[in-house]
């Protein structure tokens, strides 16, 4: 195995103030009333998108993907209010831990779509994969759903695989935070773990959730993908193949001061043979959810294969 490169000093240093950062998020920023943080976090989402930094140039482009005929004016204002729904994942991201689970249900459940069949699979004893691109606030939407699992007498909790993010005391943090909200979460590069928790949970007839916009393996599959071509993780395609599991894409948004989810159809993986076509059809159903409130996607990196 290649030994794993120590991160130099400057680079440590940034690692030490962006733990720091985040430790100060949850600390005070989830502290604050809505009323009070909101508007901060607003105005330094509308900052960052009059700055047009990489990550921002990079945003907007994946948006014209989405808006082809948008003009320069119509994709800066739609730019600047997707860098706004990120900057509100964060806000409630460090605020979550103090929300009550049952008032967080109450305000997803009126904007939920399309969730029924997956519900009913659930009922009849079969596991549910649900692959989501990065948008809305995807921890609300599985807090809604461990909530909605107990409701209905279900397998409690979810299964999650995370990107181990650096440095290590951060990634302890999120996953202590998403363990709190009632998620088993196993890491990305523990490959062998993730796949015992994953088929464990989806053969029980319990649920498992996993990003699935962006291919960070070098392993995916090329696909047609917003007009251009884009390379998505085969793992969720694959994963309910090997388990029986239905896979369903979902998408998370953002509802005025609510939340809610729109959740597609499921897409049949009859064996590996379909699992290309599976993928495909999941990125078309991504482009499809997506189209519906681009503003709520959170790309903020390239989509384009190779």
């Amino acid at each position: 195995m290649p030994e794993r490169t120590l991160p130099g000093p400057a680079a440590r240093a940034r690692e030490i103030l962006t733990a720091a950062a985040y430790a100060t998020g949850w600390a005070v920023a989830g502290r604050l009333p809505a009323g009070v943080s909101a508007p901060v976090f607003d105005a330094g989402a509308d900052l960052f998108a009059r700055r047009r930094g990489p990550g921002v140039r990079r945003l907007r482009a994946n948006l014209a993907a989405v808006r082809p005929g948008a003009g320069p004016a119509e994709l800066d204002a739609l730019a600047g209010r997707a860098v706004r729904s990120y900057a509100r994942y964060w806000r409630e991201a460090f605020a979550l831990p103090r929300m009550e689970p049952a008032a967080v249900h109450a305000a997803v459940q009126p904007n939920v779509r399309g969730i029924d069949a997956s519900l009913a699979t659930l009922r009849a004893g079969r596991g549910v994969l649900y692959a989501l691109p990065h948008a809305g606030n995807w921890d609300v939407a599985g807090v809604y759903l461990v909530r909605e699992l107990d409701r209905l007498g279900l397998e409690p909790g979810l299964t999650t695989v995370v990107q181990r993010l650096r440095p290590e005391a951060l990634f302890r943090r999120f996953v202590a935070y998403r363990r709190a909200l009632g998620f088993e979460v196993v890491p990305a590069d523990e490959p062998r773990a993730a796949h015992r928790a994953l088929t464990a949970r989806l053969r029980s007839g319990g649920v498992a959730c996993l990003v699935a916009d962006r291919d960070l393996s070098g392993t995916g599959v090329d696909v047609r993908f917003l007009g251009g071509r884009a390379r998505f993780p085969v793992g969720p395609v694959r994963m309910a193949r090997l388990t029986g599991a239905a896979l369903h894409p979902a998408y998370p948004v953002f509802a005025g001061d609510a939340w809610g989810v729109h959740v597609g159809a499921e897409i049949a993986v009859a064996d590996r043979a379909a699992e290309p076509a599976a993928v495909q059809a999941l990125a078309d159903a991504f482009g499809t959810l997506i189209d519906r409130r681009p503003e709520d996607w959170h790309m903020l990196q390239p989509i384009g294969a190779g």
